[in-house]
């Protein structure tokens, strides 16, 4: 079938790690006949969990498309990850719908994942709905984590449709717009009366919905404080104004596994979620939310479809890398699966094959149109680890496999430490990385391990010092001679300051420069443990020659006995990396914080409310070495309410029992080179 813009629905499922998305998404294709049986999470058999990765674990890590069709309406449904590494995949989505449905359970309520979830829609200023699940699971309570909702979230949530029971036992699902009650009987839904001792209950959160849509229009509003009832059609109108608006918060329960409650949450997508905007008399134009890089079909672009229709075969421009990309073949997908087809409508989301210059964020529209879209802000990557092949010679394609990578996920980078000659991949948290090297075993066939990268630590002098350094050779012919005697003291610089005050030519001036270059060579490495020398002053103030035997490598040999001996009177002082840190915390968990802070040791410099309710940021500085393993620390410390930010400060005398650790371990690398 041809849609058109209004006929299409693009919807983000969000929610806790566990809550049900996937089921649900696994339920609405079942249903709608998208898929021709019920798939499990704990079977490894859903339509939208497809990733090996995704099986293994039983968590979704990349958000899939599966598209359901219901009453002449499209309904893109964008499963994302409820697991807190893989934020990032949420984002993307949010980006290309119009409605996000946050998933809760029954049995567990608003947990951490849920506020983060509406937290977020807020942001994007995408309109939300909530569907409680496993409304039909022992344990459930519909009624408490709806008013968790309404406390949690504030005033608009309205319940559409709820469980009744009668008696002790589930009586049916009842529909507060329709207001006809269903009930799973024999594998199919029937229409089933509605029990008398249900009618407080329902009148209660009747009026609920009721005052919501009054809020909508002044005529309602009028008509609702006069005591009139609303008909279906002014029901109808307050909750698409209210839903749209954000000023009415709709919320839907049933079960992924009996149905209940899937027609009423289908019905409502139809009739009540707001479509894309309909540009389609303009010029095509898309955006790309999202990238999947596959090494056998190639680089897969999800994108959505902005203005005009995109066919297939139409050549557009990307205004980022003035790139022309010809889109030669068009699909849809659902899980896994590509369907091609011959093109798609505004509004639309499909996926196109092998671009060659264009990624995650782009534009691709005609040529010298002006197509912008808000970029997708992503976290910043925040748990780091070295990554080391286990085969020597893979480094290559261990390159390879972390640049293609890299375009699929912006929320993991790699970088070449020059400094200390590891290969470090950051990502948000320890699952994300172990996951990453997964990737790179099944997908690029090469194994890597991973360990807490190198800590760049500094060493200085704490004194001055005068010492003579003298290289004298004699070997037949031409012999070796050179003498010098250099001043070394601490400045407040970073790179070594070379300064010379000879008198009488004691030292000619030819000379110089390679006594300057030993020093600089040497001060790649400090006496202590082998790290740069930083805020060293050398003053070459005396020495003397041997007509014949001087050279140039004589003196650089000279400067470098000057620097060993010089470097160890001086009271050399290992450097530590300190870090700024800013960590957002709810209120309740301060002292916590602030003592973890402490065992790092690190030290509070302020704290003040945040503007999000209920929280406060903590600054600190902080020893970057204390550091590495953070990200999982805090999540688990605030069960996943906190984040943070680590930038470089400065460098800071490390305590003396710190440094002699930290010499220690350089000796034993040292050895086990």
């Amino acid at each position: 079938m041809q849609y058109t813009a209004s006929q299409i629905r693009n919807i983000c499922l969000m929610g806790h790690g566990g809550d049900g998305k996937t089921s649900l998404a696994e339920a609405l294709l079942f249903y709608t006949k998208g898929t021709d049986r019920l798939g499990k999470t704990a079977d490894g058999n859903t339509v939208c969990d497809f990733d090996p990765e995704e099986i293994k674990r039983k968590i979704s890590i990349s958000t899939a498309l599966a598209p359901v069709e219901w009453k002449n309406t499209k309904i893109n449904i964008l499963d994302t990850p409820g697991y807190f590494d893989f934020e990032g995949e949420v984002r993307q989505a949010l980006s290309a719908v119009e409605t996000a449905l946050i998933v809760v359970s029954a049995k567990d309520g608003v947990n951490v994942g849920t506020e983060k979830a509406f937290k977020l829609a807020k942001a994007k200023g995408v309109p939300v709905m909530f569907f409680i699940t496993k409304a039909d699971e022992e344990n459930a309570n519909f009624e408490k984590v709806f008013e968790e909702l309404q406390e949690k979230f504030g005033a608009g949530m309205c319940a559409i449709n709820i469980p009744l029971v009668s008696n002790g036992k589930a009586a049916g699902y009842y529909n507060l717009i329709d207001e006809v009650c269903r009930k799973s009987e024999g594998g199919k839904l029937v229409d089933v009366p509605v029990p008398g001792d249900a009618a407080g209950e329902i009148s209660k959160l009747k009026d609920v919905l009721n005052e919501a849509i009054a809020a909508t229009d002044e005529d309602l509003m009028e008509k609702f404080f006069d005591g009139g009832e609303f008909t279906k059609d002014e029901i109808r109108k307050g909750v698409e104004i209210g839903l749209k608006s954000e000023t009415l918060v709709p919320v839907l329960c049933g079960s992924s596994m009996t149905f209940e409650g899937i027609p009423s949450l289908l019905d409502f997508i139809a009739h009540y979620v707001p479509s894309p905007k309909d540009n389609s008399a303009s010029d095509p134009a898309l955006f790309v939310f999202k990238t999947i890089a596959d090494p056998f079909v190639g680089k897969m672009s999800f994108f959505k479809v902005l203005s005009g229709n995109i066919n297939a075969g139409i050549t557009l421009t990307n205004p980022r890398s003035g790139s022309n990309e010809k889109l030669g073949r068009i699909f849809t997908i659902k899980g896994k699966n590509q369907t091609e087809v011959d093109g798609l409508c505004c509004g639309d989301i499909g996926v196109v094959n092998k671009l060659v210059a264009t990624g995650t964020g782009d534009v691709l529209c005609t040529a010298g149109a002006n197509v912008e879209v808000k970029p997708i802000e992503y976290p910043k990557p925040c748990f780091s680890r070295a990554i080391l092949p286990k085969a020597k010679g893979d480094e290559e394609k261990i390159s390879l496999g972390l640049q293609r990578l890299a375009e699929e996920d912006p929320t993991f980078s790699y970088v070449n430490n020059a400094e200390t000659h590891e290969q470090v991949i950051s990502g948000m948290g320890d699952t994300h990385l172990d996951v990453i090297v997964s990737k790179l075993k099944s997908k690029f066939n090469v194994g890597v391990d991973l360990k807490e990268p190198k800590v760049p630590y500094r060493e200085k002098i704490s004194q001055k010092v005068r010492v003579q350094g003298k290289h004298k050779k004699q070997s037949g012919g031409h012999g070796q001679y050179g003498d010098v005697w250099i001043e070394f003291e601490p400045y407040d610089g970073e790179e070594l300051l070379f300064e010379e005050n000879v008198f009488g030519g004691a030292v000619p001036r030819n000379f110089f420069p390679a006594v300057e270059k030993g020093l600089r060579e040497c001060a790649q490495k400090g006496v202590l443990a082998g790290y740069p020398v930083v805020g060293l002053k050398a003053t070459l103030v005396d020495g003397s020659y041997h007509p014949v035997d001087s050279s140039e490598m004589s003196f650089k040999m000279a400067a470098s006995i000057a620097y060993k001996e010089g470097l160890k009177q001086a009271k050399p002082k290992i450097l530590e990396p300190i870090g700024k840190l800013k960590v957002l915390i709810p209120d309740s968990l301060m002292g916590d914080i602030m003592g973890d802070v402490s065992k790092r040791r690190g030290s509070i410099i302020g704290m003040a409310p945040a503007e999000e309710r209920g929280m406060q940021e903590v600054q600190a500085t902080v020893p970057m070495s204390e550091m590495a393993s953070y990200a999982t620390d805090l999540r688990s410390m605030t069960r996943g309410r906190g984040s943070f930010d680590l930038e470089f400060d400065s460098y800071q005398i490390a305590p003396d029992n710190v440094a002699q650790q930290i010499i220690e371990e350089a000796k034993k690398d040292e050895e086990e080179e």
